[in-house]
């Protein structure tokens, strides 16, 4: 398997939900087509565009939002900076009108059943979530790409490597854990400080630490805003978002106007067990709420998956006084290189293995990077990385309806709750005694995804997904 070169960027990203995979990627390819048609010259010259969607991306597209997430693509919006408030309304508008204006520009006929096609019997073979775009130009010419959607946000367009960043020389290359562990042995720096060593082979160190400040503040309006927003989650499974709703029954009935007070407040409530167990879940339900409901959330390392590290680090900096922006940063870096370590020798993407590659990978970040704020060693950070992973393994991905709600926004408290009791357990035992090592688990979650039945990686054809009556069809 191909290595790639991984930035903390490219981990943690900021975009719209419900699906880093089924949204944003998809997204991400529709801009990365309307540039090929721009570079062509031949943007004023398209008549016609069609949209064809296999594999995954046709059998859960809809209640991921694929097919939202491809027109606005192509209308030249990007989904760090389009307003999330806006993005049913445009979209119903270009069904309504039967126009789209590709990449803001030129204004073509769009009929949404007619030229956004959902191939449900049809897959590619390089990846399961697969897109290809076609231009119809006035002069009989058509232009066709095809882009794969591989989790977390990555797009590869087909043909190309895999590449992520412009190759560069990095100070300490790492593509396994054992790597990673001989380089911070050998320097002695702490895994965080060595990502950033890494991160400065791209760009200025200061620019890397604003962008990661940037990251978190994405990630604490997202758990502010759902923790404050109730009501019912979009796509037709009637499912009430449960945060706002804890969070009111927690603070008992006190509001705070702002996210520091609010922190503060929550503090004060003190270091009961349940306490804290209530308040870790309610951070998890709160952003995957926002994810479920097309909110802006960062990728971590997908959009279903999105809440595990965000409630793993709200944890911290409520309970253990971590509201500082360079343990805030420590924790986002480690997080970053455990991730990219199962990027490069397995997959992030549920369409390959199964929600272990989503929720176990989340998790797994989490509790090494925990482990790293609270002090753990090198080998400790692995050690909880491991064992997080480790009871992860074989996890399905089987979403009712094809939505990212069921069973998806509970398993991302359960992923917190599994990342805190992994890094306790590392921060409490020797490392050197260990039986299974981070690599090991790596492997093994790579060779259970390839083992794994096709209907439990986000086809909505088993488990849950045709197990309970609320299920929506497809098609």
């Amino acid at each position: 398997m191909s290595k790639e070169q991984i930035s903390v960027f490219d981990m943690f990203k900021i975009g719209i939900g419900p699906s880093s995979s089924h949204t944003l990627g998809p997204w991400r390819a529709a801009q990365q087509f309307t540039a090929v048609l721009k570079s062509n010259g031949v943007l004023n010259e398209v008549e016609q565009v069609k949209i064809l969607l296999y594999g995954s991306l046709a059998k859960t597209g809809a209640g991921h939002g694929t097919d939202i997430a491809v027109l606005l693509g192509l209308s030249g919006d990007d989904p760090v900076t389009f307003d999330v408030n806006q993005v049913t309304p445009k979209v119903d508008h270009i069904k309504a009108s039967g126009k789209l204006q590709v990449a803001g520009e030129r204004t073509i006929p769009f009929s949404y059943p007619e030229d956004l096609l959902f191939l449900y019997a049809e897959s590619l073979p390089f990846h399961p979530n697969a897109v290809t775009f076609q231009a119809f130009l006035s002069n009989g010419k058509a232009i066709s790409e095809t882009y794969y959607s591989i989790g977390g946000g990555f797009v590869v367009q087909e043909n190309d490597t895999e590449g992520v960043l412009s190759e560069v020389d990095l100070p300490f290359p790492v593509d396994t854990a054992q790597e990673l562990l001989h380089w911070t042995m050998k320097t002695g720096l702490k895994i965080s400080e060595l990502v950033l060593e890494n991160e400065c082979a791209w760009r200025e160190e200061s620019e890397t630490l604003a962008g990661v400040l940037t990251i978190y503040q994405t990630i604490q309006e997202c758990i502010y805003r759902g923790c404050h927003t109730g009501g019912t989650l979009p796509g037709g499974l009637n499912v009430e978002r449960r945060a706002a709703k804890l969070n009111k029954k927690l603070m008992q009935g006190r509001t705070y106007q702002d996210y520091t007070s609010w922190v503060g407040a929550i503090r004060e409530g003190g270091q009961n067990f349940q306490y804290i167990l209530d308040w870790v879940s309610c951070f998890a339900l709160a952003v995957n709420e926002e994810n479920a409901s097309f909110g802006r959330v960062v990728t971590a390392p997908t959009n279903g998956a999105s809440g595990v590290i965000p409630a793993v680090l709200q944890y911290y900096i409520t309970f253990h006084d971590g509201m500082r922006e360079n343990k805030i940063i420590q924790f986002i870096l480690t997080a970053s290189e455990i991730g990219s370590i199962f990027k490069k020798n397995a997959t992030i993407s549920a369409a390959m293995g199964g929600c272990q590659a989503e929720i176990g990978v989340s998790s797994a970040m989490a509790a090494g990077a925990l482990t790293e704020v609270l002090g753990g060693s090198q080998r400790q950070v692995l050690m909880a990385a491991e064992i997080a992973m480790e009871h992860h393994l074989g996890l399905t991905c089987d979403p009712i309806g094809g939505l990212v709600q069921i069973p998806c926004i509970e398993r991302n408290t359960m992923g917190a709750i599994k990342a805190i009791t992994a890094a306790q357990l590392a921060l409490q035992s020797n490392p050197d005694k260990a039986k299974v090592s981070l690599d090991t688990v790596v492997k093994t979650m790579w060779e259970t995804a390839l083992d794994m039945n096709a209907k439990y990686k986000e086809t909505a054809d088993g488990g849950l997904a045709v197990n309970i009556p609320l299920s929506l069809p497809e098609c």
